[in-house]
């Protein structure tokens, strides 16, 4: 973990030194004016300094809390609580839950001054924060609601697994987390979503029209289009798409209209969205994940009753939480590489929908509109090519424009 930690941080350094360049890269010289160059440097660098004071407490608790045997020791306390309250400690899933309780109880007051200054202090220093300190809490603890009612559910069953899985542990884990994530996709738009937002219908006009010529011509089963209250709570602007089979929905946040005034420049963003669907890039990363699930189930299933490895944590018994929690810790640097692998095929998917967007017919205006939301968003303008191909999911601006003036070149 430490090790992970000092190697990231050498990323992070190389990134610090390229966001204090001074110049923007030459491919976005006359595309990105002076101004927000300057602004989304400052903004980028605050953010950076920011990160290396987090990372290095995270670092100094995480390495507290196995050094000095915090994890059997809150085991331990949280089952003399049910034994205070009346409860049987010898119930694994009353235990659990209790535990689970204090680590979030611990974890929201550790990380509560880290949020209130990202959002409160940078965020608000550089105009993206428009929440209310209300809103903040609000939303805290709708958050912390929810958690106590969809994890007992959830907990109480996978130990339930655990305990009953035998031999076929590993995929009777994994069927449980896939049938989960599916009710999950499903009921998040629905139910839970909107009590963090507010979802209104796009309006009739130009701009739905178009989005709906755009659907109908790829024969994307478009049912819902949505605009989404994003601004109430930062000016960052996004769209997404989610659904089953032909039951298809498309969401933009209202920032996205607010700041690209064009309405070519949205649909050409939403054609770069489409072009993932078209592409079955979605099914692709869903695979993906999945087969990655029952192989972390299966490397669980072969630690899980190893005597040794809980005792050297300081544990006694084998609790089924323990177990998991244990096993993410022995598994961080092949976690860090998968990320990266998964990392590396995204970026590939990224420009891939870029060409399907081009494709299409919208490439200047898919290059306009990146290049606004680069500058609405302040995003850094220069990045380090060894960290962003380690962190970055999507590609910088510079090297996706890059791509499309390639494409370009080859047409001509």
């Amino acid at each position: 973990m430490i090790l992970m930690y000092f190697f990231e941080t050498y990323l992070d350094l190389r990134q610090h030194a390229a966001l204090k360049l001074p110049t923007l890269p030459k491919t976005l010289e006359g595309v990105i004016s002076q101004e927000k160059f300057e602004k989304s440097r400052a903004y980028s660098l605050d953010k950076s300094y920011f990160h290396f004071v987090h990372e290095f407490v995270t670092i100094l608790m995480d390495s507290a809390i196995l050094i000095f045997g915090i994890l059997p020791w809150f085991w331990t306390k949280s089952g003399n609580f049910l034994l205070l309250v009346g409860l049987n400690a010898e119930n694994e899933i009353l235990h659990t839950l209790a535990f689970l309780a204090g680590v979030m109880i611990w974890s929201q007051i550790t990380d509560l001054p880290f949020s209130l200054c990202s959002t409160f202090v940078i965020e608000a220093r550089h105009g993206f924060n428009k929440q209310t300190i209300w809103l903040f809490f609000r939303d805290l603890f709708k958050g912390m609601g929810l958690a106590i009612i969809l994890a007992p559910p959830i907990v109480s069953a996978i130990i339930v697994i655990v305990q009953k899985g035998g031999p076929y542990l590993a995929i009777y884990l994994w069927a449980f987390m896939f049938v989960l994530s599916l009710v999950m996709m499903t009921l998040y738009p629905v139910l839970i979503a909107p009590l963090f937002n507010k979802f209104t219908p796009l309006p009739e006009g130009d701009l739905r029209e178009k989005i709906e010529k755009l659907a109908a011509s790829l024969s994307f089963p478009l049912k819902k289009l949505f605009v989404v209250d994003g601004s109430t709570r930062s000016s960052h602007s996004n769209a997404y798409m989610y659904g089953f089979y032909k039951n298809k929905r498309i969401v933009l946040y209202d920032t996205l209209i607010q700041q690209c005034k064009d309405n070519e420049e949205i649909v050409a963003v939403l054609a770069h969205e489409l072009g993932h669907w078209k592409l079955n890039h979605t099914m692709y990363s869903f695979i993906a994940v999945q087969i990655l699930t029952l192989l972390q189930f299966g490397g669980y299933t072969l630690v899980r009753n190893s005597t040794d490895l809980f005792r050297s944590f300081g544990f006694d018994t084998q609790p089924v939480l323990i177990g998991l929690i244990i096993f993410q810790h022995t598994v961080i640097p092949l976690q860090h590489l998968v990320s990266f692998g998964l990392n590396l095929v995204s970026r590939s998917f990224e420009f891939q929908a870029d060409a399907f967007a081009k494709k299409l017919g919208y490439s200047s205006s898919l290059r306009a509109a990146l290049v606004k939301l680069q500058e609405e968003n302040l995003s850094a303008m220069n990045t380090d090519p060894w960290y962003s191909a380690y962190h970055y999911s999507h590609p910088p601006l510079v090297e996706r424009l890059a791509a499309l003036d390639e494409s370009d070149k080859k047409a001509d």
